[in-house]
């Protein structure tokens, strides 16, 4: 009898403890970090608070902290932090990553995109299922799509065609860019978009691409002469994803990986609409702080792009496995 009770106890605790232990392990916080200003309106930080927010809200004891600017991770870390399991959950600018999975280089191939209609039909492309299988490949999984357009901005002048550029030391995002544009006559200097104003202002850069948020974000209206707009022949898009440590996802359990993924659909949405009001908040905000705003015309945009096919485009399809394949599909997407 006091065998059987002693089992009984046993049984009870063990069940007790299992339970303590199923719900310890449920109450999990994720950590976020992004390179991007938090707080102040940039919609990269904006997704990924929004992300938190739902997560949260769907009760099933998942939290993540975010830890905009750097603050957690620099730019460039991310990448290799996320794919080893030892940081949860990034907003990133894929290009970062390309000198470790080059065909990565092809979501910044100057001209590739052009607007963010054809952007939204390659998130459901052969062409991005190729990307997305590499990035799971690599140790991370995307929980929600984001494209960004771009524009140039110069201390000099205004950049329009390609001899525009020649004798700038110029920052570009990534090797495609840098290509096209030593190709045009530029010199190149290596950066993420968080030390362009610092390069600026030390004169380091004399000209400069990134996104149209982060000229807005990193107030680079205090530093340049002229503005390039994105306008109708928008050389530059960058693909920017949020994504999760698949180590760290493949541990969640079922409801709570639906809760993430659920939060990253919402979040995609609002951000392909919410950023498409982003060049003209780029527009009114360089012309309210004094800087010249210009646009390229058709005709720049096919200079520029004939320089793109005889530089990025030839190296990224001759020297990256799978990169001319990878140019074919996404200029198939019509």
């Amino acid at each position: 009898m006091n065998g059987t009770r002693l089992i009984a106890r046993a049984l009870t605790l063990g069940c007790a403890l299992a339970f303590a232990t199923t719900s310890f392990a449920q109450d999990i916080t994720l950590r976020a970090s992004h390179q991007f200003p938090g707080g102040k309106g940039d919609p990269r930080d904006e997704m990924v608070q929004m992300i938190a927010r739902d997560v949260e809200a769907a009760n099933v004891g998942l939290k993540i902290q975010v830890f905009p600017g750097s603050s957690l991770f620099k730019a460039n870390e991310q990448w290799g932090a996320i794919t080893k399991g030892q940081l949860d959950i990034t907003s990133f600018p894929l290009d970062y990553a390309s000198g470790r999975v080059p065909q990565f280089s092809v979501t910044l191939m100057p001209g590739l995109v052009r607007n963010f209609d054809r952007a939204e039909r390659l998130n459901d492309s052969p062409f991005m299922q190729d990307i997305k299988a590499l990035i799971e490949k690599n140790g991370a999984i995307v929980i929600a799509d984001a494209w960004l357009s771009g524009a140039f901005a110069s201390k000099k002048g205004c950049i329009t065609g390609p001899d525009s550029i020649k004798g700038q030391v110029t920052r570009a995002a990534g090797p495609a860019f840098e290509q096209m544009l030593a190709a045009a006559g530029a010199s190149i200097a290596s950066m993420p978009s968080s030390e362009i104003y610092s390069g600026m202002q030390t004169g380091v850069l004399d000209a400069t691409n990134t996104s149209s948020e982060s000229f807005v974000s990193y107030r680079l209206y205090e530093q340049v002469k002229c503005l390039t707009a994105p306008g109708a022949n928008a050389l530059w898009f960058m693909y920017e994803p949020v994504l999760v440590s698949k180590q760290v996802f493949d541990k969640l359990n079922p409801a709570q990986q639906k809760a993430l993924l659920a939060a990253g659909k919402k979040a995609q949405t609002w951000f392909a609409q919410e950023v498409r009001k982003g060049d003209q908040k780029l527009i009114d905000t360089y012309k309210k702080a004094g800087v010249e705003v210009v646009e390229m015309s058709a005709a720049d945009y096919d200079a520029w792009l004939k320089v793109a096919q005889e530089s990025s485009y030839k190296n990224f399809a001759e020297k990256v496995k799978g990169g001319d394949d990878l140019i074919k599909k996404a200029l198939a997407v019509q």
